[in-house]
Order: structure tokens, then sequence, then C-alpha cells
């Protein structure tokens, strides 16, 4: 059995036995039934998740994994590849928005090459990054696949060797990225699994203007008519109109979830490789905690593919984990709810008349 068929075999539902336990509690707070809504939603679902109506998170980590895209070729960004590479070093130096975010949380960044285009070597000999390449980017989707079968199955195999790597010392994970042109195959990804056309689910990324959006998208609907992807089948979407940080994205999850740890999925790239996830294992749903909406227009239709609803909505559009870090101080918020706050009986509170 391959790693990615044992982890897929290892995943198991939500306990309903803890979720029942910490249900009868939070109906029990001393409070208007269900007054503080999706935090109490997200503790029942962190109870169900951990196996624990005190559930506890202190070991953090928001992994970030790097990728460079072959399409970026076709002109579909405002930012030229070379900044996948800067941007892995600013992450590793402290002075990314995700460095700033996780400190504010508590989380430690670990950031994952998984095949940026330029090498890494340096970061890696000195353990500053963890190397999971499977090759120099990807090729031009509006081509061709993005990458063969075998690499696909490379790509989630290291996104789950990262999260066995990382789980001795961490109770809950984020999940983020970093490539240049990441939302043209993550927009390839919505449009085939969910139906929709590329134009509905297309949206600016960086900040291109009209024009480029118009170019964008159709090269979005070139590359979904040159490879025809099945959707269906989560390997097939990733090894033609993938990426290899969607692929460690959607591996990390799939680890998370087979060691039952939450894992709070990111914007729209961490959300396809989430839909990969999915399309691999349905039952991975339980254990993805979705942190805020994109305003890529394509990610509310992903969310609701997964039947997932964010915690937050601030405009968000930069990735790199940041909004999976903000969103740990609502984990934090519901447990305490869940175990801090008192019942109408422990605080000898008289309770609503019925």
């Amino acid at each position: 059995m391959s790693l990615l068929e044992k982890t897929i075999d290892g995943i198991a539902p939500q306990d309903q036995a803890s979720r029942d336990k910490a249900k009868e509690r939070l109906d029990a707070l001393t409070m208007p039934h269900w007054a503080l809504g999706k935090l109490m939603d997200l503790a029942l679902d962190l109870a169900g998740m951990t196996r624990s109506v005190k559930p506890k998170f202190s070991g953090r980590a928001v992994v970030t994994m790097a990728g460079d895209h072959g399409v970026v070729s076709e002109g579909i960004s405002k930012y030229p590849q070379e900044v996948t590479p800067q941007m892995v070093y600013n992450f590793v130096n402290g002075g990314a928005g995700i460095n700033a975010m996780a400190r504010n949380s508590g989380a430690s960044v670990y950031v994952v090459d998984m095949g940026v285009a330029s090498p890494l070597d340096e970061l890696v000999k000195g353990s500053k990054i963890i190397d999971k390449r499977v090759a120099s980017g990807t090729a031009n989707i509006a081509k061709g696949p993005a990458m063969s079968r075998e690499q696909a199955i490379k790509a989630v195999e290291g996104g789950i060797e990262v999260a066995m790597l990382l789980a001795p010392g961490v109770d809950i994970f984020g999940v983020g990225e970093m490539g240049i042109g990441n939302t043209t195959p993550s927009s390839a990804i919505v449009s085939v699994m969910t139906g929709l056309a590329p134009e509905e689910v297309t949206g600016r990324g960086t900040g291109i203007d009209d024009e480029q959006l118009k170019h964008k998208v159709g090269v979005i609907a070139r590359a979904i008519d040159v490879n025809k992807p099945d959707a269906n089948d989560g390997l097939d979407v990733l090894a033609k109109i993938g990426g290899f940080e969607i692929g460690g994205i959607a591996g990390l999850i799939l680890g998370a979830a087979s060691l039952r740890k939450p894992v709070i999925i990111d914007g729209f790239i961490s959300t396809a490789g989430a839909m990969i996830a999915h399309a691999l294992c349905p039952t991975v749903a339980d254990y993805i905690i979705s942190a805020h909406k994109s305003v890529e227009q394509g990610h509310v239709a992903m969310l609701k593919k997964l039947g997932k609803e964010p915690l937050l909505d601030l405009d968000f559009r930069l990735g790199e984990g940041t909004g999976a870090a903000l969103a740990m101080h609502l984990v934090d918020a519901s447990v305490r709810i869940l175990t801090e706050v008192a019942t109408f009986e422990e605080a000898a509170v008289s309770g609503a008349s019925s």
C-alpha cells in the first residue's frame, strides 16, 4: 500500500460522541441559546476532530508551500517569477505578512519547497526550509499537462510527509502558499470541479487589469480544453492543470486528517488544494476549517463544494497562510467558550423559562 493509500485509509469521520458531549455543554452555557453562533459551531467541530471536550492547541504551525508555474509564460501575472524565491527568502528572514500574522497567533512558520523554479540549495542545506521539490516548476498548462501523474502523487505524498514530520509538536495546522501565477491553475481547478465557466471563477490575482483578466480567462479555458481533466479524479485534475504547491497542500490536509488534527485553510489557492484532497477522500472535510472568504471570485464556489463557511470576510487576497494564522485566534476563542464559560447549573444562574 502506498503512502497516499495508507493515509486515506486512516482518515475517519469526526467522533459523534465527543460532538454530543460538547453540544450538551454548549446548550447549557450561561447565555441565550447559541448566542456566540459560529464560534460555538466551531467548538463542536473541534471536539469532534480531537475526540475531546477539552481540546488543546498549544503547538501550532502554518505551513507555506512554494512552487512555480510554467503558465506564467502566457503573461497571466503582474509579477515576474523571480518573486517566488525572493519571497521564500523573505519568509525565512521573518519579514513577510505570514511571519507577522503567525507571531501574533503564536504559530511557527514552516516553508516547503515543492517546486520553485530557482534552486534553493542554500536554504535547504541550512535547514531553513523543508525540501519536497518535485521539479523546477510545472509545465505550461495552456499547452499540455502541468506534470505527470507520478509527479502529482509525489507532490501529494510530499505534503503528507510534512504533516507526519511536524505532527509530534503540532496540535493544529494552518496552510498557505507562495507561487507567482498560482491563481491561474487554481481557477482552472475550481472551474473543472464545480462545472462553472472560467469567466465565472477567475479573479484578478495579483491585481491585473481588465484586458489582462480577459486574457487570463482565455488561457484557463484553453488549458481545460487542451488537457480535458477528469473532474472525478483528483490526481488527474492536479496532474493536468494543477501545481506542485497545490498538491503539497492537498497532501498536508490529508496527513493532518489522518492524524485527527484540525487544518485551517487560507484562501483561494489553499482551497484549491483542499478540493484536490476532498476529491481523493471526501471525509477529509471533517478536519478542514475555512479561515476566510477570499476576494477571488471563485472562492465562494469552492467553499460551497466543500460544504464550508468561512470564519472571516476581510477582503484578504495575500495568501501565504495569513488568514489561517489569524483564524487561530478564533479557534482559541471557541475552545475557551467550550471549556471556561460556566453552565447555568455551575454558576447557579436561573435558566430561561420553557
